[in-house]
């Protein structure tokens, strides 16, 4: 696990939701403060409150948004990679699937934290 992933998970563990907790261990790629990634990130926890796409997800795509400046081309090919990783490890990208195939949100977490921490490094 890097220290994006530990990061992300800590803030998990302080209460954060999974898109809350991703996006805030995203800070270096995106330049945003702890209160304005918490207040975007706020929304999208629990399949953004209907249990669809995973707020892992949706908190990794928001800091691919902020790193690439909005540049759809970019934006989408980091997000294609994460998801196809992600459902690869995972098996799906809903929450509500993944919530009962019982695998643990920290583990989400830190591998949506992990892998688009090296995707948004290696530009």
């Amino acid at each position: 696990m890097n220290k994006a992933a530990e990061n992300a998970v800590a803030y998990h563990l302080q209460g954060c939701n999974c898109a809350q907790s991703v996006l805030l261990a995203m800070k270096e790629h995106t330049g945003l403060s702890d209160e304005t990634a918490a207040s975007l990130g706020a929304g999208f926890g629990g399949g953004a409150g209907c249990r669809e796409l995973c707020g892992a997800i949706s908190g990794a795509i928001m800091a691919a948004g902020m790193k690439f400046n909005g540049d759809r081309g970019q934006i989408n090919a980091v997000d294609r990679e994460l998801i196809n990783a992600f459902r690869e490890k995972f098996g799906a990208l809903r929450c509500a699937d993944l919530k009962a195939a019982r695998i643990p949100c920290d583990d989400l977490i830190a591998f949506a934290a992990e892998k688009m921490d090296g995707l948004l490094g290696s530009e």
